[in-house]
């Protein structure tokens, strides 16, 4: 598939047909990983390693001024170590 690199406001982008990305198994609104490897644009899908959320996006969310805190189980009801 021949197209252009087209410009759209103030960014530059492709279009990419419904057979293709249906070839590549991606939908619209999917995340995909745009790099560059040996002069060739490659798009390839986000890993996602479990589920919807990335570790990393999450810990971004915590506040700074977040401290955690201890959390009291009670005593011992077995042979545990404390």
């Amino acid at each position: 598939m021949v197209t252009k690199i087209q410009k759209w406001g103030n960014s530059q982008g492709l279009r990419i047909s419904k057979q293709l990305l249906e070839n590549a198994r991606l939908a619209v609104g999917d995340e995909v990983d745009v790099a560059v490897r040996g002069g060739v644009i490659v798009v390839a899908p986000a890993q996602q390693v479990r589920g919807k959320y990335r570790l990393e996006d999450l810990v971004r969310r915590i506040p700074r001024s977040y401290e955690p805190t201890g959390e009291e189980w009670g005593d011992p009801a077995g042979k545990e170590v404390w």
